[in-house]
Parts: structure tokens; sequence; C-alpha cells
């Protein structure tokens, strides 16, 4: 392909199936760590094509102020894909680093309780797992009220609550997550503290 032409970065991202980027931390290939039909109802929704083309680590964070009120992953008898689960997905496009996503982690107040959601979720799916507890434990303190929307349609959870799922269920936000071996087996090894 000449290097005058332009393609869609989402495009060239699934296209490739992430040959040209690096894999995640924990070994996944990004562009195949959500299932195949989520990544076409995502990359083919409005909000993806409007709010997503071109969108760096920093409008991000616009984004999630100014467009998720929710977390959670398809929705509707469409099953259209929720913002939150779009930017998650960009994030996996992005892949920010350590830096990024400790900023992200440490946003407080509430017009950052979904960004703080978003960068656990990313967490989960692209990190190691005595990372993943390591970053997402301290969140269980967090009793921020967080709307979630699913099949079964509105409800209302905690952010603590959301981490806890991530911690310990293996399907969140219409993405199966990796098989993560329990705590205790982690303690058991000496890679996290009792």
């Amino acid at each position: 392909m000449p290097s005058d032409t332009h393609r869609a970065d989402e495009r060239r991202f699934l296209d490739e199936r992430g040959s040209s980027a690096s894999l995640a931390p924990n070994g996944l290939n990004p562009a195949t760590i959500m299932e195949k039909a989520v990544r076409e109802r995502i990359v083919d929704s409005y909000f993806w094509k409007e709010q997503c083309f071109g969108v760096n680590e920093a409008d991000v964070v616009d984004r999630v102020v100014a467009h998720v009120s929710f977390v959670g992953g398809t929705y509707g008898d469409a099953q259209k894909p929720s913002p939150f689960l779009c930017l998650a997905f960009k994030l996996l496009q992005l892949a920010p680093d350590d830096d990024v996503l400790d900023a992200y982690l440490r946003a407080g107040g509430d017009r950052f309780k979904y960004l703080r959601a978003l960068a656990c979720f990313y967490v989960r799916l692209t990190r190691r797992p005595e990372r993943v507890h390591a970053l997402l434990e301290p969140f269980l303190e967090d009793r921020r009220k967080l709307r979630r929307r699913g099949r079964a349609g509105p409800s209302l959870t905690f952010v603590d609550e959301f981490v806890d799922d991530l911690l310990t269920k293996d399907r969140v936000c219409a993405t199966s997550l990796w098989q993560m071996p329990a705590r205790e087996i982690l303690e058991d090894l000496d890679l996290l503290e009792p």
C-alpha cells in the first residue's frame, strides 16, 4: 500500500489483527481480546465513528466525562455497544502506558468515576494477574454509585462492586475475561502479599 494513502485507524488495527502492535502485558493480542461479534458492533456503531476516530489518551478523558453515563457492554434489542465499551476498545487500540493508566485511576470526584471504572476494566483486560490485583484492590473501598446497563435493563451498582466483579467473574460488560488465577494461588506463589 502506498505511504500517502490514509486508512482508518480502527480498520488497520482490526485488519492486521494487531500484528504491528505489541502484545498486551498479559501476553494477549489487544486486537482480539474482545469477541469478534462485539468488535464488529463497536466498529459499526455511530458512537465509534463519531466520537472515537482519531482520539488519543487525553481525548479519552474528555469523551468519558461528556458521553459515559453508565457502565455496560451491549444493551437493548439490537445489542448496541455502550460508549463505555467503545472507549474500552479504543484503549485497547491506543495501549496507554502505566503512567497514563495511573492518572486515569487516580482521577477522583464524581466527574471521573466512570473514567476510573474504564481504567479498571482496561487493567483487567490487559495486565498480568498480580498487577491486576495490586492495581484494583485499593478500589474495593470506593463506594461511589455507578449506573449499569445491560440486557436486563438499567440498574445501580458501586465502584467497589464493579471492581469485585472484575476480580471474580468470567464475563463483565459483554466481554469474556481471560481466566485469572485465584488470589490464594498468587499468594502461594509469593506474587502477592497475604
